[in-house]
């Protein structure tokens, strides 16, 4: 029996170490247009009332072709990878706290995880 748990702990630890962001982007296209594209574009070079998420995945701050940054600190250094962008989605302001983006985070991790699968995707 102890054999028997110490694998089921085994186990449990290597599913919670997946990463977050190990999502499905069909899901995350779906959340990312209820939660994300009145103000986000998935576009190149449409911005909206926030930049285009278009190649955001890898690109730094403030550097989306074309958008007018206010709020946050212009020389932030933040780069748009996957843990960057999962807890960006989950609180926006633990990240970037004098942006100017009006979304509360959310808090469902698989969800994050689709969304930024789906981030992944955008060219």
């Amino acid at each position: 029996m102890r054999r028997l748990n110490a694998v089921a702990a085994t186990m449990l630890g290597l599913l919670c170490a997946v990463p977050a962001w190990a999502g499905d982007p069909v899901k995350g296209e779906r959340l990312f247009r209820a939660q994300c594209a009145t103000c986000h574009s998935p576009h190149p070079g449409l911005n909206l009332i926030g930049p285009s998420l278009a190649g955001v995945h890898g690109r730094a701050y403030g550097a989306a072709p074309g958008y007018r940054y206010t709020g946050a600190t212009p020389d932030a250094a933040v780069v748009w990878d996957d843990a960057t962008l999962d807890k960006y989605i989950a609180d926006p302001k633990s990240v970037l706290p004098h942006g100017t983006m009006l979304y509360a985070g959310l808090r469902d991790p698989a969800q994050r995880a689709d969304i930024v699968a789906y981030l992944q995707t955008l060219p």
